[in-house]
């Protein structure tokens, strides 16, 4: 009986390979893109789920929502792990360091530069593009000669569809012609009903939801349109349905590395949660696509596959700035800096003249004997040492434009936020913006949003807590007080990430971390769920990874890290 069974499954195999051959062949005829001539190489497979968390993805399983990867877990096909993506926890800093073993200078998914006073946003196709340019230099992207789908960078992949950093240089339809748009759709219709249906679902439940909002709240200004969901019917459904059409076309053709992302359950998380019924939606259909590309990559059509599938990051519930304390990061900077700080625009000043460097004097002589100042005593003494240095010598310091005390850029990456100082175009010391903004960071390390406030002084890194500082130099640690991180779990390699944060060149001359409160972290964006910081399961992506591979997830600490354990395995030589 069993040679009968295994004879079927054979007979099945066959068949469906030799329907994958008909049906691919067909659509990569169509787009011109022709099986690849192999290698003998084991290729792999890279499945992202954009801000899906260890944690939330052990109770997915639990609760039944991501049927067909629990059940690779539990046949032992995949093997799961948690490992740290580091700091800053954004899609950028860890993309960089999967694709490249890069992410330096990475500070979060927005920064800005104080030189060029340009804002970067890693949402624009161009920025994105420098940034890669930059830290691919003198290194080979783990997808050499693969596909990239729906990525921010393509990691030297020789085909990017929908990848930020390669916006342009390939099109998925680019040549098709005539009738050979007819042709694809009508070798996956099932396909093509399915993108239609889950579009006019998606716009039905957005439309019964916003009225059911509006008939029990009634807003006095009520905004309600038909056109709200189509943002979420494109990258949750087309974008989805797409990519995974095209990595399946790559598997036919036999690509050597093929990764793609999902970005639809991050996007849903900010706004409604991590275990939201909305985000659980998006994580079922996300194990659908990963379904039928594990599928298709058992027929051994021209290569064999190893599957990976990770996040870049996890994703911690929130508490908005604005919405606990009243008002914004920026409005609570403006209070202690100027009235025009948001823009920078038209405000003058006064310099520094003698009387108010003396008055400063006074008022920081005052502070050092005062043991509970935010502001230990060696940033006190060195703020003193500088002050008087100033006072001796009329001509102001190099670089300084002081009519320029009220340009202060903040750029926030959820739960971390960087502040610049545009008085000068390199980064300033702590003793410096104490200097210039006497009342600023007492102000902020005081204050209950905030867990901690970090930046330089000479060569070295200070992390300010409320009730302890922390000096990280050439020389070593130096502590005064309790521990400024004591509120994590994991003090010692949270110090390390913020340190080496604080020493990017494009890091604020402040670098803020939301505070902790309860189970939340406060957010500097408005979210029901946010990433960027450090503290709770924003920390902590996970991997599912070939039980025959020795990957030791756990012990990786930077997306860096994941580069270098997966480029050792399928190098090749390259």
């Amino acid at each position: 009986m069993n040679w009968l069974l295994h004879g079927i499954v054979d007979l099945f195999n066959a068949l469906a390979a030799w329907y994958y051959r008909r049906k691919f062949g067909a659509a990569a005829r169509q787009l011109g893109r022709l099986p690849e001539e192999g290698d003998g190489q084991r290729g792999f497979i890279i499945v992202e789920i954009d801000g899906l968390a260890y944690e939330y993805l052990r109770q997915a399983i639990r609760q039944g929502h991501v049927p067909y990867l629990a059940r690779l877990l539990r046949e032992r096909t995949l093997r799961l792990g948690r490992w740290r993506c580091g700091l800053p926890s954004t899609t950028p800093a860890s993309q960089a360091g999967i694709l490249y073993g890069n992410n330096w200078d990475i500070p979060g998914f927005r920064w800005y530069d104080k030189e060029t006073q340009d804002s970067i946003m890693c949402k624009l196709p161009g920025s994105v593009h420098e940034i890669q340019e930059r830290i691919a230099e003198g290194r080979v992207g783990l997808l050499k000669g693969g596909s990239s789908y729906t990525n921010m960078f393509d990691g030297d992949a020789r085909l990017a569809l929908f990848t930020l950093s390669a916006m342009g240089r390939h099109r998925l339809l680019e040549n098709v012609r005539g009738l050979g748009f007819l042709i694809l759709f009508a070798l996956s219709p099932v396909r093509v009903l399915k993108i239609v249906v889950l579009s006019l679902a998606t716009w039905l439940v957005y439309v019964a939801k916003r009225m059911l909002s509006w008939l029990r709240v009634r807003p006095r200004r009520a905004h309600f349109t038909f056109l709200g969901p189509l943002l979420e019917i494109f990258n949750n459904v087309v974008f989805r349905e797409v990519t995974t059409f095209s990595v399946l076309l790559d598997i036919y053709r036999g690509m050597p590395s093929i990764y793609a992302a999902y970005t639809g359950y991050d996007e849903i998380a900010h706004h409604f949660g991590a275990d939201s019924s909305e985000a659980l939606r998006a994580l079922r259909g996300i194990d659908k696509q990963i379904r039928q590309i594990d599928r298709a990559r058992q027929f051994d059509i021209r290569r064999q596959y190893d599957l990976y599938i990770l996040s870049d990051h996890g994703m911690t519930p929130s508490v908005p700035f604005h919405r606990a304390f009243g008002q914004t990061l920026e409005e609570l900077v403006a209070s202690h800096t100027g009235q025009d700080v948001a823009t920078g625009v038209g405000e003058e000043s006064e310099g520094l003249p003698e009387t108010r460097a003396q008055f400063l004097l006074d008022e920081i002589r005052g502070l050092e004997s005062r043991p509970q100042a935010a502001l230990p005593a060696r940033a006190l003494r060195a703020t003193r040492r500088r002050l008087e240095a100033l006072l001796q010598d009329e001509s102001p310091e190099s670089g300084w434009d002081l009519s320029r005390r009220g340009d202060i850029a903040i750029r926030s990456s959820g739960s971390l936020a960087h502040l610049y100082l545009s008085v000068t175009h390199r980064q300033m010391d702590l003793s410096e913006i104490a200097l210039l903004y006497p009342s600023l960071l007492d102000a902020l390390v005081a204050h209950e949003g905030i867990g901690l406030v970090a930046g330089r002084e000479g060569d070295g890194v200070v992390i300010l807590g409320k009730k302890g500082t922390l000096w990280v130099g050439p020389e070593g640690k130096h502590q005064e007080g309790s521990h400024p991180l004591n509120w994590l779990s994991y003090p010692d390699w949270a110090t390390e990430q913020v340190a080496r944060v604080v020493r990017f060149p494009h890091a604020g001359d402040l670098v803020l971390l939301g505070a902790w409160a309860g189970d939340r972290v406060i957010s500097f964006e408005d979210q029901v769920s946010t990433h960027g910081g450090l503290g709770g399961a924003q920390d902590w992506p996970f991997i599912a990874y070939p039980v025959e591979q020795r990957l030791m997830p756990q012990t990786i600490e930077n997306s860096e890290e994941v580069y270098t354990r997966l480029r050792g395995l399928y190098s090749n030589g390259a």
